[in-house]
């Protein structure tokens, strides 16, 4: 079957030129016009990738992919028109995976939707190969403890909500704890060779994580900043 990709652009033309062109390309298509639809057609579709613009009637972008990304995983592209940090900042913290600014060559478009869509292929495989043993796995550091049959963080024997990639940066900083990890390297691995977006995606997630199993997220001593360099696990 098709990959599934929810279309959420406003302007008409541009919609149909999206769905045009990612249809040719063999995915199915669902296509609207506002946010509260955004909403509507992703709880009923349940989508393998959905281009969200951030100018929307209704409801605009961030809102939509806030709560979108409290009720499932699925990979988000946002377009916003502006090349504003601000912009790509928000939209990563409200839980998009990638951004893309208008305008943009319908290439480049394709080449992102691609590299999510894959990213998620990837993960999948990688989790249905694990062995048996692999799969009862459990990581621990003191009070915090990763359950990898059941993709959970526990933190004060409290159950800790993270979204997919944060999941996924903790998971691999674990499996490499003590080590100086670059942010280059930590992207390459984590978001994949073929991620278009820059080091600062990394940043962003590292202040969430920070937020989440720090005792002082100020003064961090799990995840700490290696001057020059990046990123060190302690556990």
């Amino acid at each position: 079957m098709p990959e599934t990709i929810l279309v959420v652009e406003d302007e008409p033309a541009l919609r149909d030129t999206l769905t045009y062109n990612l249809k040719k390309d063999g995915f199915a298509v669902e296509a609207v016009g506002d946010g509260r639809l955004a909403l509507e057609s992703a709880r009923k579709l349940k989508p393998d990738l959905i281009v969200l613009d951030i100018m929307l009637p209704e409801l605009d972008g961030f809102e939509v992919a806030r709560i979108l990304r409290k009720e499932m995983t699925v990979p988000i592209l946002m377009l916003t028109a502006r090349d504003d940090e601000i912009d790509r900042v928000v939209g990563l913290e409200v839980g998009a995976d990638d951004y893309l600014t208008k305008p943009f060559s319908m290439r480049e478009l394709m080449a992102r939707v691609k590299a999510q869509l894959r990213r998620t292929r990837l993960l999948r495989e990688e989790l249905s190969n694990r062995t048996p043993e692999k799969k009862h796995e459990t990581l621990t550091f003191g009070n915090l403890v990763i359950n990898l049959t059941r993709q959970e963080v526990i933190l004060k024997d409290e159950p800790l909500p993270l979204k997919p990639q944060e999941y996924q940066l903790l998971l691999f900083f674990a499996e490499h704890r003590g080590q100086m990890l670059s942010r280059e390297f930590i992207l390459e691995r984590v978001w994949g060779w073929d991620y278009i977006g820059d080091s600062r995606t990394v940043d962003v997630h590292v202040r969430w994580l920070r937020q989440k199993i720090e005792e002082d997220s100020s003064n961090p001593t799990r995840i700490v900043t290696v001057r020059g360099g990046g990123y060190r696990f302690e556990g």
